[in-house]
């Protein structure tokens, strides 16, 4: 089954350059609808206000980081079975596990390009 390239996509990140970079390789993909939020409290609220069909998220994030977005995410009933892909600079393994542990989908570390990013979401929404 294809997905739906015109589901709301939510990029969040606090470095505005990241935010257009993934944006817009998100639209290089194909991708129609990409929202961006600045940090994890304006991710949360933007959530609650609408439906999306794929998160990704950096990890360090202030004052609300990737990680306790992810939490609060599958802490909510109407919320918790978004696919929810991490992205950070760090590749330390513990950090891996405890996302995947929360219930991550999926997980890049930067640097990436648009095939890495491709494969990651084909991994967690199918083929595209």
């Amino acid at each position: 089954m294809a997905i739906d390239m015109s589901m709301p996509v939510l990029v969040v990140d606090d470095y505005k350059t990241m935010l257009r970079i993934i944006s817009n390789l998100l639209k290089q993909l194909g991708f129609e609808n990409v929202e961006e939020a600045s940090d994890g409290t304006e991710a949360l609220d933007k959530m609650k206000k609408g439906s999306y069909g794929l998160v990704i998220s950096d990890w360090n994030l202030e004052p609300m980081t990737g990680y306790e977005l992810l939490l609060k995410v599958r802490a909510d009933d109407v919320l918790r079975r978004t696919p929810f892909i991490m992205v950070t600079a760090e590749s330390k393994t513990e950090n891996v596990i405890a996302a995947k542990k929360a219930g991550v989908n999926n997980y890049i570390v930067k640097p990436f390009n648009a095939a890495t990013l491709k494969q990651k979401i084909t991994a967690v929404l199918g083929e595209f």
